[in-house]
């Protein structure tokens, strides 16, 4: 079983207690590394949060300038895994895990799932990519703990993917949400409802932002419980949070991982509640330790006890990385504000772009979206009408006058990884 309640449920002096104690462990292990050797020599020792927080935080920059082994705490023997950005704009990010470390992540994925309903009786088919992408892999070692017969499928070949459901009646499913819906659409080519002939019951999504909306119309769409996860592979990948069977916030597990929001522009730390860059520190990790890692991704921590007895502290459902913001014109927008108003049309399918372009001298936003013909087979004044009312709600969301263009359902490019839901030809 992998309901840790001795863990789970500990008391918040407790929990405060048990962080500064790993937290002074870590600074003494990071102080092994040629990064961190340089940066921590000030500090033997810190008695309070606010002593912790005056150490500086650690960026992807930091990362990538430490390539390959300058965060490295350890002998490379004892070395057994390494994980990796894919590096595009320069060096990757590269993580370095012993054996304990992959069974501490391990643990936190079993607990994880666990935690949403997972049993060892259950079937989960990984529909995510393996290799130096964490997420997949992540997973995979995580239901092998439980106990969970694995199918270890990775992506795509959707004919194939519904062929091991209905042959192995799957349970549990990790995937993609934008893949989610677009696998909803071959379940229908092939006559298939998943609600009667498939045995789901779970789905795990993650691995790109959406929206809550886009959570509501893959249940709908499926009849399961949709759960929602956040890690990211600095921090060794899924488990950091997730989300309980109340599917109000994830618990972000604070015997592995230390938690501050910051306000991203000056870097102060913020009172819980308040919205700001997410910044996380490993508790437990050996071979390669990281402290105040900005991650760019924007969101809050959920105030009140959870209905679930778990004490640990939850983060809100990210809100979009710091980076990923668009400026339009000097407005401020999130692809995720877009999506928000997209999936609430039922006459609207699951796939969309986003593209901005510079004409006159002014930005344009384009958003092309297909359209669903399951529930709209109308005229072409019906479509210049929800043409009209997809424009309305956008502008009043975000603030800015789009150029929305409705397209035939299977029009849009579809990608087997990641969705490519934002076009930038300014840059």
């Amino acid at each position: 079983m992998y309901w840790e309640e001795s863990i789970e449920t500990i008391k918040r002096d407790d929990l405060d207690k048990y962080q500064i104690k790993m937290l002074n462990i870590l600074i003494n292990q990071a102080k092994n590394s040629t990064f961190y050797k340089k940066r921590l020599f000030n500090y033997e020792k810190i008695n309070s949060f606010s002593d912790f927080q005056k150490i500086p935080f650690t960026t992807k920059q930091d990362l990538r300038d430490g390539f390959p082994y300058d965060f490295l705490t350890i002998d490379i023997k004892e070395v057994v895994r390494l994980h990796s950005s894919s590096g595009t704009t320069g060096n990757p990010t590269v993580i370095f895990h012993t054996k304990n470390d992959l069974d501490e992540w391990s643990n936190l994925i079993a607990r994880c799932m666990y935690m949403a309903g997972v049993r060892k009786e259950d079937i989960f088919q990984n529909i995510m990519s393996y290799g130096l992408f964490t997420g997949g892999i992540g997973f995979h070692y995580g239901a092998e703990k439980l106990g969970a017969m694995t199918i270890p499928i990775g992506p795509g070949n959707s004919k194939r993917q519904i062929w091991f459901m209905e042959k192995f009646k799957t349970t549990v499913v990790h995937i993609l949400p934008s893949y989610a819906l677009r696998l909803y659409t071959h379940l229908q080519e092939e006559g298939i409802d998943p609600k009667k002939d498939l045995s789901l019951k779970i789905a795990f999504v993650g691995a790109e932002p959406h929206t809550e909306e886009t959570r509501r119309k893959i249940e709908e769409l499926y009849g399961i419980k949709v759960y929602n996860s956040y890690g990211l592979s600095e921090m060794n990948g899924p488990g950091v949070a997730f989300e309980c069977e109340y599917q109000n916030g994830m618990h972000l597990w604070e015997d592995n991982y230390y938690a501050e929001i910051i306000n991203p522009e000056t870097g102060e730390v913020l009172p819980d509640g308040e919205e700001g860059e997410l910044v996380l520190t490993t508790l437990k990790r050996t071979a390669m330790p990281i402290i105040r890692y900005r991650t760019r991704d924007l969101t809050r921590i959920i105030l009140g006890k959870c209905s679930c007895g778990r004490t640990h502290r939850k983060i809100d459902r990210i809100k979009g990385r710091s980076d990923d913001m668009l400026i339009i014109n000097g407005v401020n927008i999130f692809p995720m504000q877009i999506e928000q108003i997209l999936m609430k049309a039922k006459e609207l399918g699951a796939n969309y772009i986003i593209e901005v372009q510079k004409e006159n001298f002014m930005d344009k936003l384009y958003i092309k979206v297909e359209i669903n013909n399951q529930f709209f087979n109308g005229t072409l004044e019906e479509l210049e009408r929800l043409q009209k009312h997809i424009i309305e709600e956008l502008k009043n969301e975000i603030g800015v006058n789009p150029i929305v263009k409705l397209v035939e359902s299977g029009s849009l490019p579809q990608n087997e990884g990641k969705a490519v839901r934002v076009i930038d030809h300014r840059k």
